[in-house]
């Protein structure tokens, strides 16, 4: 008779949540789907304020913040986000390159240029989380 082997399994980790804010729905979509392959569990708001009602809603571990919206703008949101959550990571994801010198925007853990290289945003929220 054989016996049947004994699998030792490792837990699997707490999946992190990240909040991914931009107000052009093809954009989100893209990122939500790029990022789900890699394993987060992703979260969407079109605006600043749909931001802010998901961050008191239910904390993520991780903030993608587009920066150029309709309405209130991602710099905004980004002060608002860090009153709600202190030590809540917000990587700035903008094709706006303009905004790295204005200083409200250093608040932000990281500054990202938007490109089809998702290579440096995930680096950016792999080095949030580890903080």
């Amino acid at each position: 008779m054989r016996e049947a082997a004994l699998r030792v399994t490792e837990p699997v980790p707490e999946q992190i949540e990240v909040l991914f804010v931009d107000d052009d729905a093809g954009q989100r979509e893209m990122y939500r789907r790029r990022l789900e392959r890699v394993g987060y569990a992703v979260r969407l708001a079109d605006s600043a304020d749909a931001a802010a009602q998901e961050v008191r809603a239910r904390r993520p571990q991780v903030v993608v913040l587009d920066i150029a919206m309709p309405g209130r703008d991602g710099l905004s949101a980004l002060h608002e986000l860090l009153a709600i959550e202190p030590t809540l990571p917000v990587i700035i994801n903008t094709a706006h390159s303009g905004f790295t010198d204005n200083f409200l925007a250093w608040a932000a853990d990281a500054y990202i240029a938007k490109t089809a290289e998702i290579g440096p945003l995930l680096r950016a929220i792999e080095g949030a989380i580890v903080r």
